[in-house]
């Protein structure tokens, strides 16, 4: 199996007179929402997709309220979740304060088995139409 991808080009925002680059973009196939992932999941399990469904609820909850919390969220050899704050500058470490917050971002690293799956995907581009 492979993903497909699309050549896109783009221009240098910070150069309006550089020559545009090439680049690939994924192509998404599809989208799997929410009860679907729980679905597939009861599959591969002896819950129903309902007792699945309710897991998945309950897990995303937990996720979220832990980085709420400050703490990272460690998922074995899947990866590890955490925030990243964005701040406007002060003259003096005084001067910062929580409302000098102006963005938080989530953040995911890959663990080992999920990096290796992501290694393992196979590119491939896109026809075009009439191609």
């Amino acid at each position: 199996m492979s993903v497909k991808f699309n050549v896109v080009a783009r221009g240098n925002p910070s150069n309006k007179a550089a020559a545009k680059k090439f680049y690939a973009s994924v192509v998404s196939t599809g989208k799997l929402d929410q009860n679907e992932v729980a679905q597939s999941a009861a599959e591969m399990s002896t819950l129903s997709s309902g007792d699945t469904a309710a897991a998945v609820e309950n897990f995303l909850h937990v996720i979220t309220r832990e980085l709420a919390k400050g703490n990272i969220v460690q998922l074995g050899d899947f990866g590890s979740f955490w925030i990243r704050t964005e701040s406007d500058g002060k003259e003096s470490a005084d001067d910062v304060r929580g409302d000098s917050i102006t963005n938080v971002l989530p953040l995911f690293k890959p663990g080992k088995r999920f990096q290796q799956a992501l290694d393992a995907i196979v590119f491939e581009k896109a026809s075009k139409a009439g191609e």
